[in-house]
């Protein structure tokens, strides 16, 4: 019986069709390696599962003669071809079970086989998977757990596309070989392989690094310093704006903004507990006066500094503090990406202490915040993990289930989705990560909001209550953003850089048809200016196209084309970067009309 004979289970059918699909990409994955093979022949071959959206196969490619690179890009479409006339030659695919000893001696002279088999349990049954051809000889075979389809006839040889070649660690160690890694995308017909290469082509107009620089909104200098971000004006003037709507909704919302420093003495980090679970992501400390400093990678020990200043009675809770506060962790340079995985980033951070009779209530509504700053930036298809006590924690049991029940209350009152993600808390406390889709459909990890048991009690953070006794607060910690770094990276693939009015880093640009009329270009860039929008005036000699083009690529929201006509009326014909246009106005009129859709931070221009 072959896999497309199976009849489906009306209570499975999506996790059927995505077990199936990842059957079949692990299946071409072991086509792939085979071709790979037969082309190059000494190749070593170590692992190639199904991964998201496709597959990939590690190699250990002969040196070559010349000293250039054994595999390149422009071998991929051969390796195809070869792939192609492997599935239709039908081939099936066979499981054996071995012992060690057979699994061993079939795979003598590739050491990665070798390793993997000495690295099993001893009571682990041993699998390969055979292809065979028509006449039942094996043609390869691998070591595998599978499943895989039961022939190739059941891939799609027009459905599959070798994607691009990068460099991989056996086993992720950077001390062991340097492997070559083919990646290659897989699907069960052309329709679906034509939409998913279509979705990469989006995906990568919409780049954050490729946006950026054209749009000159940030750099990243690596002779300089690997992972730091270098903000740009024009990245400048949209975190402007993001940070003073940010501190405006927190006032709004009762919160107080705090700023510390950027380093403090190591004791606030053995206290707190981050030296003994974090430490790998800390830089090293720094001798001053003969001390230990270190360069803080999150900012809750400064804000429990702050509130052991002044004892605090209940009356005084909650204490709802916030801080766009720039930290440091040490990020290998492999894992580095852009405004995505940094090293220096600026979290917009909040801690909030409260009673155990407020937790519950405190929760819903950071809760309640979070999900309305989302909707003001154009994200209403959200997500909530709810995440459990792992291995490694500190607290008792029934704290954490308090705190986890108060999580999920939180996140059922909302109305939101939710998955359990077992094991996944930090070691002081459980937590919610909201989750958001982008216009691609893709999940980002942003929001996160976390008990923590392990504080209050390592600082000794007291209140007095109302029966008059000392008693611990609460502590929560919330992420709303999570960084200014990283969520800037996901608003620009989310928009593609055509951000919405209030954000963008220009909101306006006025187009003179010709020099003669720079004077009143620059009369209605004053009265923009004069109402606080970001404005430039085009007042070169080129020529009108060229400079709307020029404005379209810079994905400036209004484009106000002044002409004698214009000047002689005292109006303004607005071209929107969409190529729409609106009807004529007004210089104060257009004025109002902008001031309102930026002041109501209107997604649409």
């Amino acid at each position: 019986m072959y896999m497309s004979d199976i009849k489906s289970d009306p209570k499975s059918d999506k996790l059927e069709a995505s077990q199936r699909l990842a059957t079949i990409r692990h299946s071409v994955s072991h086509i792939m390696a085979q071709a790979v093979t037969r082309l190059f022949p000494g190749t070593k071959v170590a692992i190639g599962p199904s991964i998201e959206n496709g597959f990939y196969y590690d190699f250990q490619f002969p040196a070559a003669a010349d000293g250039k690179a054994p595999l390149v890009a422009e071998d991929l479409p051969a390796i195809e071809a070869e792939m192609k006339k492997l599935i239709e030659s039908r081939q099936d695919f066979v499981r054996l079970e071995l012992s060690r000893d057979e699994a061993l001696k079939r795979f003598a002279g590739e050491p990665f086989k070798q390793e993997l088999i000495n690295d099993l349990p001893a009571n682990e049954t041993i699998s390969i998977y055979e292809q065979k051809d028509a006449e039942g000889k094996v043609q390869w075979a691998d070591l595998c757990r599978g499943p895989h389809v039961q022939n190739t006839r059941e891939i799609n040889s027009a459905a599959f596309k070798l994607m691009n070649i990068a460099g991989a660690y056996w086993r992720g160690d950077e001390n062991r070989p340097m492997l070559t890694r083919i990646y290659g995308t897989a699907w069960e017909n052309p329709k679906d392989l034509k939409a998913y290469l279509t979705f990469l082509d989006e995906v990568e107009k919409r780049d954050h690094r490729r946006v950026g620089k054209e749009m000159d909104l940030y750099s990243i200098h690596e002779e300089a310093g690997a992972g730091l971000i270098y903000w740009h004006p024009n990245g400048g003037r949209m975190r402007v704006a993001i940070e003073d709507f940010w501190r405006k909704e927190h006032y709004r919302n009762g919160y107080e903004i705090l700023y510390t420093p950027h380093i403090g003495k190591s004791w606030l980090w053995e206290t707190s507990g981050h030296l003994g679970f974090y430490k790998g992501n800390m830089y090293s400390p720094m001798q001053i006066d003969k001390q230990d400093y270190i360069i803080k990678p999150m900012n809750c020990p400064f804000h429990i500094m702050i509130y052991k200043t002044n004892g605090r009675s209940y009356r005084d809770l909650p204490l709802r503090w916030a801080e766009l506060g720039t930290v440091y962790r040490y990020e290998r340079s492999g894992v580095l990406h852009g405004l995505l995985r940094v090293r220096g980033f600026t979290q917009d951070d909040a801690h909030i202490f409260c009673t155990p009779d407020q937790m519950e209530s405190e929760i819903l509504e950071v809760l309640r915040f979070s999900l309305a700053i989302w909707k003001v930036f154009g994200f209403k298809d959200i997500k909530a993990y709810l995440a459990t006590k792992p291995a490694e924690s500190v607290g008792a049991q029934d704290r954490w289930d308090a705190a986890l029940e108060s999580l999920r209350k939180a996140v059922i009152a909302e109305g939101l989705d939710y998955e359990m993600d077992e094991g996944g808390g930090a070691f002081y406390g459980p937590k919610i990560d909201l989750k958001i889709k982008d216009a691609l459909g893709r999940e980002w990890q942003m929001t996160t909001i976390q008990f923590d048991f392990n504080e209050p009690e390592r600082f000794d953070m007291t209140f007095v209550d109302a029966d008059g006794q000392h008693k611990r607060p609460y502590m929560i910690h919330r992420a709303l953003l999570g960084s200014l770094e990283r969520f800037f990276g996901v608003l620009i693939e989310h928009f593609g850089g055509a951000f919405p009015a209030w954000i963008a880093p220009e909101q306006a640009a006025v187009i003179p048809v010709s020099e003669e009329i720079n004077d009143y270009a620059k009369k209605v860039l004053a009265e923009l200016k004069a109402r606080d929008i970001r404005a430039t005036a085009e007042l070169d000699n080129g020529r009108l196209n060229a400079k709307v083009r020029d404005c379209q690529n810079r994905k400036i929201p209004y484009m106000l084309v002044v002409g004698q006509r214009e000047a002689d009326e005292g109006t303004v014909s607005i071209r929107l970067r969409d190529g729409r246009q609106l009807p004529p106005m007004k210089v104060a009129e257009f004025v109002d009309y902008a001031v309102k859709k930026i002041e109501s931070r209107d997604l649409e221009i």
